[in-house]
């Protein structure tokens, strides 16, 4: 692919922005994508019909731009967290089996829970986390789960740079809350996101003792069973450690620890 001139953190901001879109939804206008990643309309337009000539955006009607198949498909094929998803899917499927609710799995990515993979079913409560999609560390109970169980130079740099723009939490409050995630082995949030749902998560480990991703669910507000639902999470988060141990794909994954 030639270079065109905009660099590929350009193409990663574009792509990035795309993919992280609220709700799930892969489709932007050409304009607001122009300025979500801060690009003149005219260099936007120019670097998405030369990604879309290699499969990987594709240009919609009315100026829209949506993923495309082929992107998809490679970052499925080759991405380091293929072992991590091929690993968990077992447990997933077992805690939905059980809860009939939404089941989610994220890594940690700068100071955000990317979701890489994502189980729902009909009648289960609503869940912002989407596959590909991102959430800010402090309204997300996996991102909580992940931030409190790494190192301590990782959090202090954190929640050095943190604000919250809605104004609610304060770094003092965050440092507490990650304090307290840590010491009792899982992250809770209720109501944060929709108010009448719970995020419970719980760190996952690999063999090194490093927390390499966050297994949660997201459960009515009015049903939660943390007595129940903590120590099946647990579980499966120290199932999916062991399939780890196994992959060989699994030395490419890695924690902010590693970085």
């Amino acid at each position: 692919m030639a270079n065109s001139g905009t660099g590929d953190s350009v193409v990663d901001r574009v792509v990035r922005v795309i993919s992280a879109f609220p709700e799930g939804v892969t489709v932007l206008p050409l304009s607001e994508l122009s300025d979500r990643a801060g690009l003149p309309l005219s260099t936007a337009h120019r670097l998405v019909r030369q990604l879309a000539g290699h499969g990987l955006l594709e240009l919609g009607s009315g100026g829209s731009v949506r993923l495309g198949l082929r992107l998809w498909e490679l970052v499925n094929r080759n991405s380091p967290t293929l072992a991590l998803r091929q690993a968990a899917m077992p447990f997933m499927e077992d805690i939905q089996q059980v809860l009939n609710q939404n089941v989610n799995l994220a890594v940690l990515e700068g100071w955000e829970a990317l979701f890489v993979e994502r189980l729902s079913r009909r009648g289960s409560v609503a869940n912002r986390a989407q596959i590909a999609g991102r959430m800010p560390v402090h309204v997300s109970s996996a991102g909580l789960a992940l931030m409190a169980n790494q190192p301590a130079p990782v959090q202090a740099e954190y929640l050095q740079q943190f604000h919250d723009p809605a104004g609610k939490v304060q770094p003092e409050e965050l440092r507490t809350l990650l304090q307290e995630t840590a010491a009792h082995g899982f992250a809770q949030l209720a109501g944060v996101v929709d108010p009448d749902t719970w995020g419970i998560a719980v760190p996952v480990r690999d063999t090194r003792n490093r927390t390499v991703a966050a297994l949660g669910v997201v459960v009515p507000l009015r049903e939660v069973r943390l007595q129940a639902l903590v120590p099946a999470l647990q579980t499966a988060a120290r199932g999916i450690g062991r399939q780890l141990q196994g992959a060989t794909a699994a030395t490419a994954f890695h924690s902010a620890e590693s970085v």
